[in-house]
This record gives structure tokens, sequence and C-alpha cells, in this order.
């Protein structure tokens, strides 16, 4: 197998310097299934901004480069402060071997057109910054040392995604609203592949009483230059790895050609996908030639959920939610836009310990890392392209139509099996009250439809915020997305209510998700004043939303605080946005606390079981949100984990117990008991979600009834005699 002959020559050999070399066997005997192959090392970088490209370049680097490891986000390194055209270019060790093989360069997103040549010839160009792309490079690459050169170019025009914020002309900057991090800002990796391939699933489902009918497309490719007849096997395995279900079928597809053939799998009983918990379902796709042996596996997972909008409400397995959220930007100072893993699962975990349900992740096609997390934590998402602050002139141009197109299709085959998709967002605060705008909304509409049927289509706007009338555009979202920052942007603090009700006369048949409302910082006197400002705001607008049941969920913006040239404090050009409950190095601000106490789906009280004066256990009550509060959900999957710790600090007792599924305005009760002493006794009792995170508890002490007395004992000779 290739793997295996990777692993030993990788071994025997090590790292080869700034060649930071791929090898490979140098014979292998049979097929095997599609390799994919890290190549996130060895690159080198250089900044030519708005030079002419030297076409030296393409054969060795100039002089003074930086090596660098990929993601890679310029504007952390030599590049700092500079847009323009960046370079890459690294060396790709291939042998005889699998010369002649299918053989593709993949790469996950670079930021914001690309061209790429191998061996001096263009193999591919790409432009969008956040979704992947495929090169097909069987014909350039030769035995031996093969050169790779990327240029990038992270410059924004009139009808770029994104491009100028056009709207905001008169301010003299048309910049969009966070940093401009050209680079290679994701992964790359070479793949391989014999006979053919699985370039993707595209699964959809249709919930039953007792099943789940899950029907996947599976694109297939011939990479040969002759017909196959393929064996293709479809299964299903559930949430505690067992499989449920199993499909096959044989597919013939003609010579360099392709087929999307679907497999059907019925998985009985499913475990539901839930806002909270995410259970999830893996299924398998594993094509075969003629003689059995495996040339590519593909595994997706998806949860078995359904959504619908009725009633001007959001309902997930057919019981009514109200969500909330925060929103997150692609950014830290140690990675910029080019974000690892690690700094992903960091931050979605955090978004999981303040409760977050719903979350626009802004503005622009995200890392499957994000998706995933969302999918295992039960958390809706609506992801968006980048179009923010176009007019009507840049809506109404046909050349960002097709870019809006093409960066949304991309980003649906990418993401659209992840179960926390709600829906797809086509713009953000751009002008839809406009022909121009209209027109937009509904080709995007059209177009999303056609290829992801069934899911909701929606943009986020803020113009809605400014006055509540009925906008063409608007109506024909799915559901309607307000930015409405009241207390600064939008108006006064208290003008809150009286929008609301503007809103519900104007929109009598459409659900409000509130996309964004906060406290930007340059609206206080300095951060710590913000802060402050920003926990009464989030507190307040939290309960006006609240108070109307047709607003099915709010977004707080944001979680941290995100590097920009606008919207700074007063003199700077270049900083971080004071915007989030946390700052850009993810330190804890008090809003953070303030939004996390407001959130919670559940609280509990602990009652002592008592001995006399000596505690020997409790009875803890849990409660649901109040029924149709912001936010409200059914809690599932979670746990009550108690631990009572005497005064000497000697454990008393500890244990977890599952709980049942609580529903708004539901309760569940857990007692337990241990040996009782007499002692101070601190209970603690915290509810863990699916995930783990806390969503609520409460701690009880005991302190034993002591009164001070003085020494002060009877005089023997004023008692009474005892009478013999």
């Amino acid at each position: 197998m290739i793997s295996g002959w990777i692993k030993a020559v990788r071994k025997r050999m090590g790292h080869l310097g700034v060649l930071s070399a791929f090898l490979v066997p140098m014979a292998v005997a049979t097929p095997a299934a599609a390799e994919r192959i890290d190549l996130d090392a060895g690159w080198t970088f250089w900044l030519a901004k708005d030079a002419p490209a030297d076409p030296a370049w393409l054969k060795s680097d100039p002089a003074k480069v930086e090596s660098v490891s990929v993601p890679h986000s310029w504007p952390l390194t030599r590049g700092a402060n500079s847009e323009g055209v960046g370079w890459y270019a690294r060396t790709l060790v291939v042998p005889e071997a699998i010369v002649g093989k299918h053989l593709e360069l993949h790469f996950d997103a670079v930021f914001y057109a690309a061209r790429v040549w191998v061996n001096g010839t263009l193999v591919g160009t790409h432009e969008g910054g956040h979704t992947a792309f495929d090169l097909d490079v069987s014909k350039v690459l030769k035995p031996g040392a093969n050169r790779i050169v990327v240029a990038v170019d992270d410059r924004p025009g009139f009808v770029t995604i994104p491009g100028y914020a056009m709207r905001l002309a008169g301010s003299g900057n048309v910049w969009y609203d966070w940093w401009h991090s050209g680079g290679i800002t994701r992964d790359v990796s070479l793949r391989i592949a014999e006979g053919g391939l699985i370039r993707r699933q595209r699964i959809r489902q249709v919930l039953k009483a007792d099943s789940a009918n899950v029907t996947s497309g599976i694109a297939i490719e011939n990479v040969d230059a002759t017909p196959h007849t393929y064996s293709l096997t479809s299964v299903a395995i559930d949430p505690d790895g067992r499989e449920v279900a199993h499909s096959e079928k044989s597919v013939t597809v003609a010579a360099s050609s392709a087929a999307t053939p679907d497999a059907a799998l019925t998985i009985a009983k499913p475990q539901l996908w839930q806002i909270g918990a995410g259970k999830l379902y893996r299924i398998v796709a594993e094509l075969r030639d003629e003689k059995g042996v495996v040339l590519d596996r593909r595994e997706d997972t998806v949860g078995l959920r359904t959504l619908a909008l009725r009633d001007r409400k959001l309902y997930v397995n057919g019981v009514a939610v109200r969500l909330t959220g925060v929103t997150r930007h692609e950014d830290s100072p140690w990675e910029g836009a080019a974000e690892t893993r690690g700094t992903i699962l960091h931050d979605m975990r955090d978004l999981n310990a303040l409760h977050v349900t719903l979350t626009r992740p802004v503005h622009y096609p995200q890392p499957q890392s994000v998706f995933d997390a969302a999918d295992r934590a039960g958390m809706l998402l609506v992801p968006e392209i980048p179009i923010w602050q176009m007019t009507a002139a840049q809506l109404g141009d046909p050349r960002l139509l097709v870019r809006a197109k093409t960066m949304m299709a991309e980003m649906i085959a990418e993401s659209g099996n992840h179960p926390s998709v709600l829906a797809w967002s086509v713009m953000n605060e751009s002008e839809a009250a406009t022909p121009q705008g209209l027109a937009f909304v509904k080709a995007m509409k059209a177009h999303i439809n056609a290829i992801d049927p069934g899911r909701f289509v929606t943009f986020a706007d803020s113009q809605i915020a400014e006055r509540a009338v009925r906008v063409p555009a608007l109506v024909e979202a799915d559901f309607v997305m307000a930015n409405a920052y009241f207390g600064t942007w939008s108006g006064a603090a208290d003008k809150v209510g009286p929008w609301l009700d503007a809103f519900d006369k104007a929109y009598p048949d459409r659900m409000l998700v509130i996309s964004e409302f906060g406290w930007p910082g340059p609206f206080s006197h300095d951060s710590a004043s913000a802060d402050v400002a920003r926990t009464e705001n989030l507190k307040d607008q939290l309960a006006a939303f609240g108070t109307r049941p047709w607003v099915g969920g709010a977004i707080f913006w944001s979680y941290a605080d995100y590097r920009s040239n606008k919207n700074l404090f007063a003199g700077m050009a270049d900083g971080y946005v004071d915007h989030g409950l946390v700052d850009a190095d993810r330190q804890r601000r008090p809003s953070y606390f303030a939004w996390e106490a407001a959130n919670r789906d559940v609280s509990a009280k602990v009652d002592l079981t008592m001995a006399g004066e000596t505690p020997t256990g409790f009875t803890a009550t849990v409660m649901g949100a109040a029924k149709a509060a912001l936010p409200s959900y059914p809690l599932v999957g979670a746990r009550l984990h108690w631990r009572a710790i005497g005064g000497d600090r000697v454990v008393l007792g500890e244990g977890e117990q599952a709980l049942p599924v609580i529903a708004p305005g539901g309760t569940a009760t857990v007692s337990a008991a241990w040996t009782g002493r007499l002692t101070p006794v601190t209970v603690t009792v915290d509810i863990l979600t699916a995930e783990g995170a806390r969503a609520g508890g409460v701690v009880r002490e005991y302190e034993p009834f002591k009164a001070g007395s003085a020494v002060y004992p009877p005089d023997p000779a004023q008692l009474p005699k005892d009478p013999k």
C-alpha cells in the first residue's frame, strides 16, 4: 500500500531541509485507496506587492525569501500592513512509481486570487479566498524534483468578494471591516488516485416516525483512459459505532468521465441530532474496481433532524425553539486568518461554554473544523459569502453575480452535509432595498434552491433597523436577519421596543433573527467603560428581544476583538476592534460572564436531606428555561454531576447521573446520599451538556449551628440539697 511505503520512507529519510521533500515508494505492486499527503511544510515566501512578476521566479527563488509553513498569512510576517501579490514556492520530489497516476494539488483556501504553476506550467487559477479547489497535475509532475509556485493577490476590487465597501465611500475607507489577510491560509495536500476516485457525497434525508431514509449522491470520477464497472458500497454507522444500514451497487463509468449514483440507506429508530446534543452518523462510501481492490473511500458525518419554519417560529424536530449566540471572526494575533485546528477548537469550545446555539460564522465560508465542532455541539449556523456594504451598482453588476454563485456553490459542495447549517446567507449590510438588490437576492435564492433544495436562504440587513418598512428583498428571505445596534449605530437603546413593534406590523409573516447587536468600543471613553456599557446593553437588548415570541434568535457581536482598520478608538488606523466578550488574546471580560449567565437554558436548586443537624444527602431540582423564553430549547443528553465536601476538605460523596429530556418549563429531580457527620458541607451541582460544557448549576453551603458562650458554672452552694 502507498501509505505503508510513505511511512517507512519518511522514517528512513527524515526531513530534507528547505526542500521539505515529499517521498513515495519506488514501486507499488497493486493499486491502493486514494492517498492525501500533507504539503503544509517547506514553503518559501516573498512579497512582491504590485511589482511585475519575474519569469525567473518560476525556476528559482529570489534573494531574501522567508521560510514558512502553511497555513500562512503574510500580514503576520514580512508582509505586515502590505497588500498586493505574495509568492510561495516549494519543491516536491516525486518517484517514478506514481508518475502516470492521477495526481491533484488540493488547496483548502488561498486568499484571495491564486495562480499555480508546476515546473513553469500554469496549471490553474482560483478566485475566492475561503473555499477549496483542486488542480490536476498528473501530466506536469515528473520523476524527481518538481517546483510548485503559487502567486496570491489579496487586493479587493469593485466586484471581488469581499470587495470595495462602496456604501462607505464617503468615509474615505472602502476596505471591508476585517483585516486583509493574504496568503495560503489553509492546508495544502497532494492527492494520489488510481482507477477512480470519490469526489464528494451529497447527503439528503427524510425522517419518518420510526426510521430515516438517507440518500447519498456519490460523485465518482473515472480517472483512467478506459471504462470501469465499479462496485460501490455505502454504510451508515450510528453514534455508538454500529453499522446500521448497508447498500451495494455496480456503476459503469466511461473513460475519463464522471457519474453521481445514489446510494439509499434506511436507518431504523434513528438517534436525532438535537440543539445542544449533536448525535452524528457516519456515511461511508467505498469504491472498488473489477478485481475488488479499494480505489477510494470517503466518510461524511450527518445529523438526522428536521428544521421547519411556521407561525414565525423555528422548529427543530417538531419542537419550537428560540436560540442565541455570538459571532466569531477567523482571526487571532498569533495566526491571523491562517487559523489552525487548535485555535478553532479552543474558540468553539468557549462558544459552547457560552451556551451558543445559533451563530453566523462571519462573514465568509469557514474551515471544516468550525462546521465539525458545531455539528458535535448541536449548534446551528448561518454561513455566508463576504458581500459586505455593497451598493446597488455592485449588486447589479453581472460579474459580481457570477462570482457570488460560484463561491456559494463551492461552499455548499464542501459544507452542505453538515447538520449545523440552518441557512445560507447571500450578503451582509448591502443595498437590498433597491431593484438591483432585489434582483440579486432572487437570483441567489434560485441558485441555492437548485443546488441545495430545502435549505433556507436569507441575508443580514442593517437598513431595516433604521426604518422598519417592508422591503421586497427581505420578503424573499425565508426569515429576516437584522443587524440592530440600539444604543449605538441604530439609535437610542430605548428605541428597540418601538422598532420591534414596527417590524411586527411590516413583517407579520416573517420570523426575525437579530443577526448582530452589541456595543462597539469607540462609543465609550476606553475599553473598560466600553465593557460596562456592553454588559448593560446585552442584558437590556436580550430582555427586549425576549418579549417578542417571533424573534427566533439573537446573535451578539462578537466573541473576540478582531483586527481591522475601521471602528477603532480615535487616533488608530490599525488595531483590534474593541467589540468582544473576550479580547484578541481570548482574555475574558466581565461581559463574558454576563452573557453566560443570561443565556443559560437551565437552572437548579438544592434541598439538603438532614438527620438532625447533620446533612446526609440532597435533592436537586433541575429546571428548564421558561416556556418561549429567549433562549429556550429542550435540554437533551445532559447529566448532573455532584460533589459534597466537608469543612475539613474531605470528600463526603460524589456522583453523576443522566438527566431525562427537560423541555422548556419542565423539571427533573436527582437525589443522592452520603454517610453524614457533623461538619460544614459544600454541595456543588453542575449540569453538563452532552459535549461536557457546563449548562448551569448551583452551590449549596451548610454550617452547623454554633453559638458563642462564656464559661460560668453554677455555685454548688446555691443549688438545692438533694433530699436523702
